[in-house]
């Protein structure tokens, strides 16, 4: 399809074509207006002043019908009676007309003309119409010059007031076409008080919303970089060992390695894997989800590595939601816990009437206040060296938000009883006792 040349799609033109159209038909319209007033205004006062010529010419003529041919010559005057009376050869062809005053022509000129019956005979009485023809002329000529003068001008004001208007607007749209995508540091000048500085106002936060997604994007990649370059690096680096001396490690102790970090790989790519899912707002399956047998399913997990579980608080409580990703959330929260934990972690599980509340609790230093909400960004660690060596990624808290909010519900940080940390997940029940 064919670009439509710039001029046609400007706003100042649109604006300019507009103010055109209105004045032109407003003023057309006036224009025909005025010249028919003039022309009715003018012809009635002719028509009045040929009654009056009709009354005073009918008492004079009855008195003597030969008064009728001294009559002024402006005047066309004929008496139809016995003997037909005029005051010019051309009052003869006045054509039959009727009491109400009408236009005629005689002669190629115009006049009006009325009629009356008098004792004498019919009289008929014409005015010239000629000053009233000039006048509408004069006039009509007047306006045909005059409108398209004036409509010319408004558009030519409102060509320079809107062009004067608009040029903030081009203004803005080169400040912020100069802002590369490599450096959105940038702003644009928002000093008016009017529409177009609350525009440059929103333009800045958008803006301000953009550089920070770029740099959380950014952060995101070098850390995901960076989380996945230090198992690789691990296993390089012992295989690499083996290899040049052989006798100082063992195939058992380089496979345990291996295994490890490649299990720390799987966990953090399944994590990006859901993120990634999570922010693309996929639907997941949904189904009814006993809560309760996940949580002791995780307690029992714990106890077999050796971690003590308190599970006195957990009650029956069942959620609408997809249970692998619930199961996921329930594994997150107890392994942060249990990496933190001094001795014990605290599962508590109730169901409310109208949501399931969820607390998991350790008995280790806490999370300091100021750190509460950012602990569920990704990749923050409070603690990097311990957290990296109890084989955290990062991305438990951050996944565990992010599920929880995708099945309408929340998690918060608190203090626990005994001075740790107390995380409490709400969702949803589904309804049933």
């Amino acid at each position: 399809m064919k670009a439509r040349p710039r001029i046609t799609r400007s706003i100042r033109a649109r604006v300019t074509a507009g103010a055109f159209a209105v004045t032109a038909v407003v003023l057309g319209v006036a224009a025909v207006s005025t010249v028919i007033i003039v022309r009715d205004a003018l012809t009635d006062g002719v028509a009045v002043a040929l009654e009056q010529d009709l009354d005073s010419i009918g008492d004079r003529a009855e008195a003597d019908p030969d008064t009728v041919r001294s009559i002024d010559d402006d005047l066309l005057v004929r008496l139809d009676g016995p003997t037909p009376v005029a005051n010019d050869d051309d009052a003869s062809s006045i054509p039959s007309v009727g009491e109400t005053p009408s236009r005629v022509t005689v002669d190629g000129d115009s006049f009006l003309a009325a009629s009356d019956d008098t004792e004498r005979g019919r009289l008929t009485v014409a005015r010239p119409l000629d000053h009233v023809d000039d006048s509408v002329s004069t006039t009509t000529v007047l306006l045909a010059a005059g409108v398209p003068s004036v409509v010319v001008l408004i558009c030519i004001v409102v060509w320079v007031v809107s062009g004067r208007a608009l040029a903030p607007v081009e203004r803005l749209r080169r400040e912020v076409d100069a802002i590369g995508a490599d450096d959105l540091a940038d702003r644009v000048e928002a000093g008016r008080d009017d529409e177009l500085g609350e525009l440059a106002s929103t333009m800045n936060r958008l803006l301000d919303r953009i550089e920070q997604a770029r740099l959380t994007q950014r952060r995101f990649v070098s850390d995901a970089s960076h989380e996945l370059r230090s198992p690789l690096a691990t296993i390089r680096q012992h295989a690499e060992v083996a290899d040049v001396h052989p006798s100082s490690t063992s195939l058992s102790e380089l496979s345990g390695v291996v295994l490890a970090e490649g299990a720390r790989m799987q966990d953090l790519v399944e994590g990006l894997l859901i993120l990634a899912r999570l922010d693309e707002h996929r639907g997941h399956t949904v189904n009814a989800v006993d809560l309760d047998d996940i949580v002791l399913s995780e307690a029992r997990r714990l106890r077999g590595i050796g971690v003590d579980v308190d599970t006195r608080g957990v009650g029956a409580a069942r959620v609408e939601g997809n249970e692998a990703l619930l199961s996921r959330v329930v594994r997150n929260l107890a392994d942060n816990a249990a990496r933190h934990a001094s001795q014990t972690v605290t599962l508590r599980l109730s169901a409310g009437p109208g949501d399931v509340r969820l607390e998991v609790e350790d008995d280790g230093a806490g999370i300091p206040l100021e750190h509460r909400e950012r602990v569920f960004d990704r990749f923050t660690r409070l603690d990097e060296a311990r957290a990296r060596d109890s084989g955290g990624s990062g991305l438990g808290l951050a996944m565990t938000r992010e599920i929880v909010r995708s099945h309408g519900g929340d998690v918060v940080v608190s203090d626990g009883s005994g001075g740790g940390a107390l995380l409490t997940v709400t969702l949803p029940g589904d309804g049933r006792p």
